[in-house]
């Protein structure tokens, strides 16, 4: 027997996705090539903002953010899930476990805070105008950057450090293509209520209360907009927030969705299917959403296409 400040279990195996003998080429190259869509998509977003002066704007410069913490998460769990899929499961370290969980929910909980800020950054934006430039200056942007991140963290850290301290000295077979909180919690032979309520707590703040911000945030940005009196104004107020509410739409639905299905005992399948969602689809989307529907980031593009044409 090992103390108490250890796990009796090195490694765990991840099965991944049952009976895909005959497909599992097929899903490589699909998550694959998905996966190269999302780092391309999300990169060209970090770029375009880095290297251009007119996008260099609150929006975008939390955008880029969004887009960088998409390809940190999308990367800490898409390269395990493709050795999964092409060995029929695969084995992971009780450490590497830890750190993949650390940083999915980490970048969870933190795009759940930046999606919180940016839409107050529209709120300020389209209800505030003409305040909005003295408002909304760079040192305003970096604590709405920082200060969530600081918390996204810490609160991740709570919830990891909790884990780290439960025995596992039964079965070591994860049935999913990454280490998530519930999977791992069936797993341990210690009283595991404690992380459960500390999970269930700390989704209020991270999950609820930023999902209801941004629901009142908009339902104020839709008055100030009904109250445009022109039809281009009203448009052009829209096109504004029109991508971000597309993105949270996708996000917390997903989100939700997941939760849901894992309050009703669904099957693991289920699960992983949901899961998939958010982890590899609104990734991919993200970029696709606010490049198709952005005149500044297409014209900006056009530019970047120009010059590697010429050159």
């Amino acid at each position: 027997m090992t103390d108490s400040n250890q796990t009796k279990i090195s490694e765990f195996l991840l099965l991944g996705f049952h009976n895909i003998q005959n497909l599992k080429i097929f899903l490589f190259l699909i998550f694959l090539l998905i996966y190269i869509g999302i780092l391309t998509g999300n990169l060209l977003i970090v770029c375009l903002v880095t290297n251009h002066y007119h996008l260099r704007t609150p929006m975008y410069f939390f955008l880029s953010l969004l887009s960088s913490f998409e390809i940190l998460s999308t990367t800490n769990i898409v390269p395990k899930m493709l050795s999964i899929i092409i060995r029929e499961g695969d084995t992971i370290s009780f450490a590497a476990c830890m750190i993949q969980f650390y940083i999915f929910s980490a970048s969870t909980n933190y795009e759940c805070f930046l999606l919180t800020v940016m839409s107050y950054d529209r709120y300020l934006a389209i209800c505030n105008p003409l305040r909005y430039i003295y408002i909304m200056d760079f040192q305003l942007q970096l604590n709405l950057a920082f200060w969530p991140w600081l918390l996204g963290c810490f609160i991740t850290l709570i919830i990891t450090g909790l884990v780290c301290r439960l025995q596992f000295c039964g079965p070591n077979i994860i049935d999913h293509f990454f280490c998530d909180l519930s999977p791992i919690l069936e797993l341990s032979c210690s009283d595991t209520s404690i992380v459960k309520v500390q999970a269930v707590l700390f989704s209020v703040p991270v999950i609820l209360l930023p999902f209801i911000f941004i629901v009142v945030t908009y339902i104020l940005i839709s008055i100030s907009i009904i109250r445009i009196s022109s039809a281009v104004g009203r448009n052009k107020a829209f096109s504004t927030c029109s991508s971000h509410m597309v993105l949270v739409c996708t996000y917390y639905g997903t989100l939700i969705s997941v939760y849901l299905f894992l309050s009703m005992n669904c099957s693991t399948n289920a699960s992983k299917v949901i899961s998939l969602l958010y982890i590899v689809v609104t990734p991919l989307l993200n970029p696709i959403i606010y490049t198709l529907r952005n005149q500044e980031v297409i014209a900006a593009l056009r530019k970047n296409l120009g010059v590697f044409i010429k050159s």
